[in-house]
């Protein structure tokens, strides 16, 4: 790994971008180690959540390396499809549809473009408060294709959205908490601790019916309320024949704390 890092800290896998001297800005090498850090937590189940994050207090991440994109319009016949195999070997969080394992995007500094898609495409956000974030690719002649066009508007709304993405302009971490996009906005010296807050809460939930309850909303959201109250989840099938959904009532009978073993 040259782009990120990767520490395991019991079942959170805490996966960070490596590159403050570009603002933690993402390259084709950059999403595809991150790709097989998303692979190794969706694989293995001691694994029950992640945190993304980047290096530094500056940058979450600026988004696609422009400079790197620019470089390939003069790049080699060898050197494009070198790029191209990466890609193929490549599958971002933003294209992770059924991800099953929850994400929390930690914001120690600005998220922009594809940094901004990766936040969005966690399911929790926590931001240091002198955050910005902006989805100012049609300022480059470029749009928010990796999620960007269409999860913003999903998440804050048709108009607020299209105001930030017909004009690139950026909001701060606190807007971003008054429109519902993000989490918790927190002190920058406090971001550890209220990352760690989350990750307790979540830690205290059987990890098979955190992940029930993630593909239900999500895939829920695709039908009107009716249907999606009748649809068959497999997670939730998981859920209900295993041990951890036994352990549930019996240790609030017993008057203890449940032992989950996501089994």
């Amino acid at each position: 790994m040259k782009h990120i890092s990767i520490e395991r800290n019991g079942h959170v896998l805490i996966i960070r971008i490596e590159r403050p001297q570009v603002r933690n800005a993402l390259a084709p090498q950059t999403y595809h180690e991150l790709s097989k850090a998303f692979d190794e937590l969706e694989a293995d189940p001691d694994l029950w959540l992640g945190i993304l994050t980047g290096s530094g207090d500056q940058a979450f991440s600026a988004g696609r390396d422009l400079k790197q994109l620019a470089a390939m319009s003069c790049a080699s016949d060898a050197e494009r499809e070198e790029e191209s195999k990466l890609w193929r070997q490549t599958t971002r969080l933003t294209d992770r549809f059924e991800f099953s394992k929850p994400m929390i995007a930690r914001l120690n500094g600005s998220a922009h473009g594809g940094g901004l898609e990766l936040a969005l495409a966690c399911d929790i956000i926590v931001a240091a408060e002198h955050v910005q974030l902006s989805l100012p690719e049609p300022r480059r002649g470029l749009i928010a294709t990796a999620g960007g066009v269409h999860r913003l508007p999903r998440q804050i709304g048709t108009k607020a959205a299209l105001g930030y993405l017909l004009t690139g302009r950026a909001m701060s971490a606190q807007r971003g908490y008054e429109l519902g996009l993000v989490n918790q906005v927190v002190p920058a010296s406090e971001l550890d601790q209220a990352v760690n807050e989350w990750v307790v809460d979540i830690l205290a939930c059987a990890p098979l019916a955190v992940r029930s309850t993630k593909q239900c909303v999500m895939q829920g959201l695709n039908y009107p309320l009716p249907t999606a109250m009748r649809l068959r989840y497999p997670a939730e099938e998981a859920r209900l024949s295993s041990q951890d959904s036994r352990e549930g009532p019996l240790a609030f009978a017993e008057k203890r704390q449940p032992v989950w073993r996501g089994v």
